[in-house]
Parts: structure tokens; sequence; C-alpha cells
């Protein structure tokens, strides 16, 4: 097997995208050039490709933790860090939609459409709060809790902290349900009348908490809950 530092220049994965342009490398070429450096013991390529081995698919990448990269020898937290970075930025230069795109924020299947693809494939919850000017201006989004969906993590300070740093006058609560059924649960019924009730005395009223499911949402505005 030729080592990595024997091999020609014009094979090494920077020069092979270079000359063969970057759809003509292999996954592991490219990880290659992200990761840059092996160990003493490992070349770069067979870190990258123990990675490959260990994710199955490379499309798994894109759910795997920092902790869980920088476990694999020649690759650590720095590395880790980096590469979840390209990953992320690769995932938002091909959203649909572009923030700067959204404007009103004004019905639930609006706010789907645009948002619909932060849920796509994910495997545990999370929960987005989007913040609006005024005028029901989209002004940014926050994700503000990963994990099962309780009050005890879910705490409002945190909410309305963004919602005062973003200087918001409503808000929206998104968050999916991994099992693709998006009806309520008795946690999120209270957390929303919590949020609710917050936001009235904040005067930053809460406009709708939408749950995504697969292929299917609940609205919790829709559904005469939040009025």
């Amino acid at each position: 097997m030729i080592k990595f530092k024997e091999l020609p220049n014009s094979e090494k994965p920077r020069e092979r995208l270079v000359n063969k342009g970057k759809e003509n490398v292999s996954n592991e070429e490219l990880l290659s050039i992200i990761l840059k450096t092996g160990t003493k013991d490992k070349s770069v390529k067979e870190v990258s490709y123990e990675l490959l081995n260990l994710v199955k698919d490379i499309r798994n990448l894109k759910n795997i933790s920092i902790n869980t990269l920088a476990s694999i020898k020649g690759i650590g937290r720095v590395k880790a860090i980096e590469l979840l970075s390209a990953i992320e930025l690769g995932r938002r230069i091909y959203e649909p939609v572009s923030d700067d795109d959204l404007v009103f924020c004004t019905s639930p299947n609006n706010i789907i459409n645009y948002f619909y693809y932060l849920f796509k494939d994910k495997k545990q919850e999370e929960f987005y709060v989007i913040f609006l000017d005024n005028k029901k201006k989209y002004i940014c989004k926050k994700l503000l809790f990963v994990g099962s969906i309780n009050f005890s993590v879910v705490h409002p300070r945190e909410i309305f902290k963004e919602a005062y740093l973003s200087s918001a006058s409503f808000i929206i609560c998104l968050h999916n349900h991994p099992s693709g059924d998006p009806n309520p649960s008795k946690e999120d019924d209270i957390i929303t009348r919590k949020i609710k009730e917050i936001g009235i005395i904040h005067s930053i009223p809460l406009i709708d908490h939408i749950i995504i499911g697969k292929e299917k949402y609940y609205s919790y505005y829709e559904n005469n809950k939040i009025k």
C-alpha cells in the first residue's frame, strides 16, 4: 500500500480537486482536504477512511456529534469543530430559502414553507423561536433547546431574553416531533400556555406554536388554542 506522503503531488487530494474538479474527488479525499493532517502513525487519508467506516454513509455526517468526531484519533476537538462548521455551511448554502427572503410570517402555511427544512431527518426534538418586529416582519430565528421538550428544559426566561436582545414585538415557537405525529403532548400544552402568559406580561405576544411532524403539522393558532 502506497503511503500518503509517497503519492505523486498530482494524486494528492488538493491537487486532484484543482486539476480534476471538485465533482471528481472522492468523499475520502474531500474529508482529507478539510482535516488537513493525520497523526504520527496514521495519514490523513487513513483518518478519513476510518471516519467514513464509522458513519457508513457520508450523509450520516450531518447527525454526528462533536464528541464522537473528537474521539477519533487524528481528529480531536478542533478538527471536529472545523468539520462540523464546513458541514453546516454547506447545509446553509443549499437551504431552500434564504433568511433574507423572509418578509412577513403571518400564517402557519407561510411559516412551514420557510422553516420545514430545519427539521428534516432530525432524530431528536429541536425548539426554535422566530422573532418578529411590530409589523410581524421576520427579524431572526434562534435554536434555543435540543432534546426532549419539557418545561424544565424549555424555560421562557431564555425565550424572552432573546426577544429583548432582538428587539422583537412578537414571537412564534416551532419544534418537531421525530415520531412523525405532530399532535401536541400534555407538556407541549403546558409550555405553550406558560409562554403565552409570560408573553402577555412582557407585551411580546406569542402568535403561534407550531409542531412539525412527518409531512404534517399542528398549529395552536389554527386550532384556536392561543387566541
